[in-house]
């Protein structure tokens, strides 16, 4: 039988993630994730992409963060640590400074900033002028792509609030590998075992605990996979051996080629208006696939 068997939340977008053994959803994706940015003087997001040393700071929560209801006081922090620099404890009560013109992707608009003390932590950590923001959900919205998640929305996650990996298809991409890679490569949110290798690309509907899931759209992956996340160093596996095997030409042969590879499914929290306790997985959590199609050419993508 399917069962979740591991949670990652990355708090800060581009930084390392934290393995949980349970995490409260909300309806951007699980509490805490993606809910920080760190942005250059113009307010435009760094990610692993232009800046591979943000894959070695590691994000500290209290565990007590991840339990169902917790709310911070002003004594509890986000601990950031990375190598040549003294730890940075980053308050989780809300900030009272608004950076405006903050970006990522195609949004914009207004963050929380944490103040001048993160800000020369990054800008010393990455040798350029940064800022350390937090996303204003009092006042700010981002929304899921309406072609796949329709009244859906995100914080600073690229384009939607879950990525779901089965532990075999990283299995069977290894098999043909000549190095084995982490699933940290692959950043999801949700990995799962006991399924056929690529299963969760047919997945259209999913129920965990008592919360179901829609899959939306394929996860079209970009350089991030070949970053080594104990290193920041860059290199071309995992991307040119999915080239061969999970790209739109093998996958999807009959449909519009636009030089993708694909790993992982996102989704949407499909029932997130039910009220009451059990808004949460956890690890060991069942899942049950309700809905799929046929054939990874008949997935969104």
């Amino acid at each position: 039988m399917a069962k979740v068997s591991s949670i990652f939340v990355y708090p800060i977008k581009s930084c390392r993630g934290i393995s949980v053994s349970q995490a409260p959803l909300t309806p951007t994706g699980f509490r805490w994730d993606r809910q920080w940015l760190v942005v250059n003087y113009k307010g435009r997001a760094y990610t692993q992409r232009v800046e591979p040393k943000l894959a070695l700071v590691q994000v500290e929560l209290p565990s007590e963060a991840f339990v169902e209801g917790w709310e911070p006081t002003i004594d509890s922090y986000m601990v950031l640590k990375a190598p040549g620099m003294q730890p940075l404890k980053v308050c989780l009560s809300k900030p009272r400074e608004v950076a405006d013109g903050v970006s990522v992707w195609e949004w914009s608009g207004s963050a929380l900033d944490e103040g001048a003390e993160a800000s020369q932590w990054f800008t010393d950590y990455l040798g350029k002028t940064s800022r350390l923001v937090r996303f204003n959900a009092a006042s700010e919205s981002r929304a899921v792509d309406p072609d796949y998640g329709r009244g859906h929305n995100i914080m600073f996650s690229d384009c939607f609030p879950f990525l779901l990996i089965s532990q075999e298809s990283l299995d069977a991409l290894n098999n043909i590998l000549k190095e084995p890679m982490p699933i940290n490569r692959f950043r999801p949110n949700i990995l799962v075992e006991g399924v056929e290798p690529f299963s969760e690309d047919l997945w259209t509907e999913i129920k965990i605990n008592r919360n179901t899931f829609q899959g939306v759209k394929l996860c079209s992956r970009c350089k991030i996979p070949t970053i080594n996340q104990e290193t920041g160093i860059a290199g071309p596996e995992p991307n040119e051996t999915l080239k061969g095997v999970r790209s739109d030409q093998v996958l999807r042969p009959n449909g519009k080629q636009q030089g993708k590879i694909y790993f992982g499914q996102n989704l949407v929290w499909k029932d997130y208006s039910v009220g009451g306790n059990g808004n949460f997985i956890k690890v060991g959590d069942s899942v049950f696939v309700l809905h799929k199609v046929s054939s990874a050419a008949e997935a969104a993508a």
